[in-house]
């Protein structure tokens, strides 16, 4: 087994690395959809998940479907459409992840496979939030997601419903509704909110760059802190590099037209 130290520093680098990968897109479609409602779902998406796990643990076996069912289909459409440098044949790749995931369940391999699966889906549904939420309030909706998962954590309203959740199994098929890798694991938030502020920051690459190396540091410093916890919010470093980059913008002389994000 793989040390924890090792395991966590690595899951908290493919956060920084889900800051970097996401490229600008836009559907016209959804631009009929725009709406500040839609900055909730980032803290929604912990409160009604642990929530429904919590009064009833059989759901983490529905949600387990539901995470295989929709996982690879979105992961495709990341690697197709929304990665930097993607291109359309890419997206079969999803099939061989898929696979491997499944061959290999149980190993490092297996774990990698389903970790990068779970994570290019989180690119797919962080591109559409930000396609349907104004910038500006969904920045805030990060911080709201932080500091919602801080709580929980604090209150240990979390941890139950999480292991639940995380050990539940779609038949002997992958488990790709939360991230695990060697002996750490991750929540399907935790990967979220790296891809949608990795989306929101996409039209500028040095601000997304910053972004992937403050998600990166701040990760791998509050790792530090599990010498003397068992868990932690994975989404703060994640706020507090959002954080430090809107500070920075705003003392940052401004040219016209330019702005931080979409």
């Amino acid at each position: 087994m793989m040390p924890f130290a090792v395991s966590i520093s690595i899951l908290s680098l493919a956060q920084a690395a889900l800051v970097a990968l996401p490229r600008q897109r836009r559907l016209a479609a959804l631009d009929s959809l725009r709406s500040p409602w839609w900055a909730l779902a980032p803290a929604l998406s912990i409160v009604v998940v642990i929530g429904i796990v919590a009064i009833e643990g059989e759901s983490a076996t529905v949600l387990s479907w539901v995470a295989l069912v929709g996982v690879p289909p979105l992961a495709a459409l990341a690697l197709g459409w929304l990665v930097r440098g993607s291109r359309p044949w890419w997206a079969a790749l999803a099939i061989v992840l898929f696979a491997l995931a499944w061959a290999a369940q149980g190993s490092l391999a297996g774990e990698t496979a389903a970790a990068v699966l779970s994570g290019l889906a989180c690119i797919a549904l962080g591109w559409v939030l930000v396609a349907v939420a104004p910038a500006s309030w969904l920045r805030l909706g990060i911080y709201a997601m932080a500091a919602v998962d801080t709580w929980l954590v604090a209150a240990d309203l979390l941890q139950g419903p999480n292991g639940v959740l995380t050990a539940a199994a779609p038949g002997g098929l992958p488990r790709l509704q939360a991230i695990q890798f060697g002996s750490a694991r991750m929540g399907f938030g935790d990967f979220f909110v790296a891809a949608t502020l990795g989306c929101l920051l996409a039209s500028s690459r040095r601000d997304q760059r910053g972004a992937a190396v403050l998600v990166g540091a701040f990760a791998l410093c509050f790792d530090l802190l599990f010498v003397f916890v068992d868990i932690l919010p994975a989404t703060v470093p994640v706020a507090l590099a959002l954080g430090v980059l809107q500070v920075r913008g705003a003392r940052r002389p401004h040219t016209r037209g330019s702005r931080m994000g979409p």
